[in-house]
């Protein structure tokens, strides 16, 4: 053998031996920090993500403020400056008050309806629809149950305890349904709830699940917890993904990313009640915890009602979430609660399914 094949062969070899090199790169990043526990299932989903993508793609996932502030993750996604973004849908209620439902909602949905919903009742086409207005698709991989309410200086037992109280709440018609509660909704970043509560700027807040609330230190500067959190009932987290680049994959990637998505909600749900539960305990150890009876939970729900109408009937495109929402909870209603109390969760005496379809044109 020549020096010159040798030399070939060798080469050929070494190449043969390297890793792959993946066909697509794509750069994620989150609206979480490290520091809060939510950014687990951000995780969670890239690293499914690229076990099932192999060499096809490889997603480089940076925590939330590595690369851009996470109010800024949005536009960063619909501009192309990065390929995908972990978000909760609300934050971009400014943009579409449809991405609030799509987020949460005020005593309605439970985490199973949100994975019913979006899996089986027409949801996922849904997130794609508003999403899609901004040049983008959109994977729901997350899912928490019910968040856990105002954690305070003074005890909120009843509605009378929330007259004038200054809380920390995010979400438009959380807001307007505080507001009619007889509280004052406040406006702020969570990175700033510890030190408004710490300082007195603030009567209370709420935040996220009772896991991630332990992670952010609530416990040591409330001593009480007002429970159940009927401001956010569940929430839904996922990846936004600019849409050239998501068609710069071949329709196999494509299908992998939703298996990913489809894999890490369900995955999503049992850890994060595993967590709340474990926080749960702790908490109890450290904080006051009431619970409204049920009078005053059934006076929240009708006013949440009226304010879900109301707040819908000011954007078609909101009308239309919650009237797909609406729908799919009378249909299930039939079965689920025939097989009551062996079934998942409860029918809400929802919304007008009638005054939301006239809205939604």
């Amino acid at each position: 053998m020549t020096t010159k094949a040798l030399a070939l062969g060798t080469a050929l070899a070494a190449a043969t031996a390297l890793p792959a090199v993946a066909q697509e790169s794509w750069t994620m990043t989150s609206t979480w920090p490290s520091s809060l526990e939510l950014i687990e299932t951000d995780r969670h989903f890239v690293e499914l993500a690229n076990a099932l993508t192999g060499d096809e793609l490889q997603i480089e996932f940076f925590e939330g403020g590595a690369l851009v502030p996470a109010g800024e993750v949005f536009g960063a996604v619909e501009s192309g400056t990065i390929q995908a973004g972990a978000d909760w849908p609300g934050y971009w209620a400014g943009r579409d008050s449809a991405f609030s439902p799509l987020a949460t909602t005020p005593a309605l949905f439970n985490a199973v309806d949100y994975v019913n919903w979006i899996q089986q009742w027409g949801g996922a086409e849904l997130y794609d629809e508003i999403y899609g207005q901004f040049g983008m698709v959109y994977l729901p991989y997350g899912v928490t149950n019910n968040e856990s309410g105002f954690r305070t200086s003074d005890p909120i037992r009843n509605l009378d305890d929330l007259q004038g109280k200054r809380l920390r709440l995010s979400g438009l018609e959380q807001g307007r349904l505080l507001e009619r509660l007889g509280g004052n909704q406040v406006s702020m970043a969570g990175g700033e709830i510890y030190q408004s509560l710490e300082r007195g700027v603030i009567d209370g807040a709420e935040f996220s699940t009772p896991n991630v609330d332990w992670s952010a230190g609530f416990q040591q500067v409330t001593d009480y917890w007002a429970t159940p959190g009927w401001h956010q009932s569940a929430s839904i987290f996922g990846v936004m993904i600019n849409q050239q680049a998501w068609d710069a994959l071949s329709e196999e990637t494509q299908r992998k990313l939703e298996i990913a998505a489809e894999a890490t909600l369900l995955w999503s749900l049992a850890f994060t009640e595993k967590r709340a539960t474990e926080a749960y305990a702790k908490f109890q150890e450290e904080v006051e915890i009431n619970r409204y009876d049920d009078e005053t939970l059934e006076q929240i729900q009708q006013m949440a009602n009226e304010v879900i109408v109301e707040t819908a009937c000011e954007n078609p495109n909101s009308a239309k979430v919650y009237l797909s929402m609406v729908e799919y909870l009378n249909d299930y209603a039939k079965w689920r609660d025939a097989s009551a109390p062996y079934n998942l969760g409860r029918t809400p005496n929802g919304p007008d399914v009638e005054a939301l379809r006239e809205c939604a044109g």
